[in-house]
């Protein structure tokens, strides 16, 4: 018996089960290991532990499992599926096929006639018999299930742009205090960024300056599968900076985040700087908790949003109570932008992400963001701005807290209020 044989002798079983855990299709299961059982003999004179072998020949099962769902779903045009990257310092990936994840949140009705085309290979005469369904009835079933696939796949189509192209200038809106009282709403973005951390989430933002209104940076963001950090699991998030002016140079971050339902918090961020790759977590402390962090033991900001009365606002005169983590529903308004009127309530963000910062963010009833504005306190950063904000931007917003003037800077949009 040569090396191979004894190794693979030593774990043949292991590496069946797995695949037929991963392919209900006997005949597919079969082709799929012996592709396997090839790859790793070629391969095998370059492994140089071979006490990995187990590891190593998991990772080549995988990646021939990746390919078979990817070549299943050819109607679909999917391209080549991106190499997770969140695998070095802290970071601890589970394993995740994006095809598999996307049936699982397809409906019954979607996943079953979707397995029986295209993974079980079944024409539609025979699907329309065993279903007791007339053959236009598969056909109507089929395209809705493939359309409903493409929604939640967390990957791009071949020829398929990443996100929605947001307007290099922002629309002018206006902001209408309400006399109702204000709803409260199930708040699931992830403060800042205004994703929703699920699988197949999508979203493009973008910041405009203050009173110019043109565009400055946009990020385009997606979940791409679930992440585990430190034992707690969450989802990987990739997300672009860009300059409105293309000549700039493009910023690439990863996070991972989780949503439960009380909270939403990030766990981790990664980036590269100067060619090395920077990652933190939230057991990093100093390094994770002023950027990233938030609320007592980064428990993340809350998801059921009601009025607790911390923060009090008449017009732009707000008094708040002296205590960490002041983010509050201050009011309900009718946000009119882009030809739509929102009916919003206003969440205040008073210093908690940064001192001296405050924000308003308007969400809709269905927690969604409409319009997200900063707020620099007089005097922030001044030594380094020269000037007070107050003569900086003579012509903004201003809010008055606890008698203390703060000046609008930029306003931040979503691809949400472009696609109603």
């Amino acid at each position: 018996m040569d090396e191979f044989e004894f190794f693979a002798k030593e774990c043949r079983s292991l590496v069946e089960r797995y695949v037929r855990f991963k392919i209900s299709n006997k005949a597919d299961a079969d082709d799929v290991l012996q592709e396997i059982w090839l790859a790793g003999f070629l391969q095998f004179g370059k492994l140089k532990d071979k006490n990995s072998f187990k590891a190593w020949i998991i990772g080549i099962a995988r990646n021939k499992i990746n390919d078979y769902f990817r070549s299943r779903c050819n109607f679909l045009n999917i391209d080549e599926l991106p190499e997770n990257e969140l695998v070095q310092s802290r970071y601890g990936l589970v394993e995740y096929s994006p095809v598999q994840e996307t049936l699982e949140i397809l409906s019954a009705k979607d996943r079953q006639i979707l397995m029986m085309f295209f993974f079980e290979n079944m024409p539609q005469k025979e699907i329309s018999k065993a279903l007791k369904i007339p053959v236009g009835t598969v056909k109507s079933r089929l395209n809705t299930a493939k359309k409903n696939f493409k929604k939640h796949y967390p990957y791009l189509m071949k020829g398929e742009d990443l996100m929605f192209k947001l307007p290099n200038n922002m629309p002018e809106y206006k902001i209408i205090p309400k006399s109702e009282k204000p709803f409260d709403v199930k708040w699931e973005e992830l403060m800042g960024w205004f994703l929703v951390p699920k699988t197949g989430e999508k979203l493009t933002f973008a910041i405009y300056d203050q009173p110019s209104r043109k565009g400055d940076y946009f990020y385009e963001l997606q979940v791409v599968g679930k992440a585990e950090i430190h034992g707690i699991e969450g989802v990987e998030i990739t997300a672009k900076e860009k300059h409105f002016d293309k000549d700039q140079p493009c910023t690439d971050r990863k996070f991972v985040a989780q949503l439960t339902d009380t909270h939403c918090r990030f766990l981790a961020e990664s980036h590269v700087v100067n060619g090395v790759k920077k990652c933190y977590t939230f057991l990093d402390g100093d390094s994770f908790m002023p950027n990233w962090g938030f609320g007592e033991d980064n428990c993340g900001n809350e998801v059921n949003l009601s009025a607790k009365g911390d923060i009090l606002r008449s017009g732009s005169v707000i008094t708040c109570k002296n205590k960490p983590f002041l983010l509050d529903i201050v009011g309900r308004y009718s946000v009119k932008i882009n030809g739509v009127e929102y009916d919003t309530v206003c969440v205040m963000d008073i210093e908690t992400y940064e001192n001296n910062v405050v924000t308003e963010q308007f969400l809709d009833k269905n927690g969604r963001t409409i319009l997200w504005r900063r707020f620099n306190r007089f005097d922030w950063k001044s030594d380094k701005y020269g000037k007070p904000w107050t003569e900086l931007l003579p012509d903004n917003d201003r809010l008055t807290i606890n008698g203390i003037t703060y000046v609008h800077w930029y306003d931040c949009l979503t691809n949400y209020i472009f696609e109603k």
